[in-house]
């Protein structure tokens, strides 16, 4: 196996980083992770990867420091806090965020961390979910320097289906913004329509089959229709991910003044199926307000 042409410092190895970084030191890479969750520590060092006491250690480790994170608190946390990745980083290294978070947050601690260390740093949201994660099959939505994201190349060629380069620091978010909207609305039109075969007695476990090749035939409709059909909510990604997600390209939509009211629609039924505690189930659970 040849070898890779650098190691990794990887924060955050849970429903996506878990399988990536397991990936990643499969194909190779030298992998060094930490989480704040000492069971997802016990699973990484199982397969094979170092595991760090704290986000400075695991960052000292890695030339590309990798963050894989559920929200912007943790982004901070994890960068700018006790023992973080701030302390330990210089200008010769480069953090590649695959968090999905704020787009004006990321430049603004990417800029202060550029500040402290002379350190630059790349958005790189990702979408696909845990088996696209652990399968290598990922799309990224990449933002920053042609020049940087150049130097990731062989490791997102090994994690990614494919990588667009959407414009500089922040344009990855933007884009996932947008894919959060239609994966977002999306739930929601299944989740009534799911409701609506119930009510009319029509077999809604066939509809990805009568639907196949026709407009509204999608991955989408081929990953969540079935799992709101059998009522199988194990947490692929969670409910209230994806709430977090829609509350943010709402409040990003809201400073641009964009009016999305179909947005506001699927997040006023995310919210009411988090109130009734679906919220760590997996997304699809959204069906459940429609058919309990």
């Amino acid at each position: 196996m040849a070898a890779k042409p650098f190691s990794l410092g990887y924060i955050g190895v849970g429903l996506m980083g878990g399988p990536m970084s397991q990936r990643l030191a499969k194909l190779g890479w030298e992998v060094t992770a930490y989480d704040i969750a000492p069971e997802r520590l016990r699973v990484a060092h199982a397969a094979g990867i170092k595991v760090a006491a704290s986000p400075a250690e695991a960052a000292r480790a890695g030339e590309v420091v990798r963050l894989n994170l559920p929200t912007n608190d943790a982004v901070i946390d994890a960068v700018f806090g006790e023992r973080g990745v701030a302390a330990a980083v210089s200008a010769k290294q480069l953090v590649a965020d695959f968090s999905t978070i704020p787009v004006d947050e990321c430049r603004r601690h990417a800029k202060r961390l550029m500040e402290q260390t002379g350190c630059r740093w790349v958005d790189l949201p990702v979408s696909g979910g845990p088996p696209a994660s652990a399968a290598g099959s990922l799309t990224v939505m990449a933002g920053g320097e042609e020049a940087d994201l150049e130097r990731l190349a062989p490791l997102l060629r090994d994690i990614s289906a494919r990588c667009t380069r959407m414009g500089p620091l922040g344009s990855g978010l933007g884009a996932k913004m947008i894919n959060q909207i239609i994966v977002g609305v999306g739930h929601a039109m299944y989740a009534e329509a799911v409701g609506l075969c119930a009510k009319a007695g029509i077999d809604a476990a066939r509809i990805p089959e009568c639907l196949a090749g026709g407009y509204a035939d999608s991955n989408l409709l081929k990953a969540y229709w079935p799992r709101m059909v059998e009522q199988d909510f194990a947490p692929r990604g969670y409910l209230r991910q994806l709430l977090k997600d829609l509350e943010m390209v709402n409040a990003w939509a809201g400073s641009l003044k964009a009016p999305l009211p179909q947005l506001a629609q699927a997040l006023s039924l995310l919210r009411l199926a988090a109130s009734h505690g679906y919220a760590e189930l997996d997304s699809s659970a959204i069906v459940k307000v429609y058919k309990p």
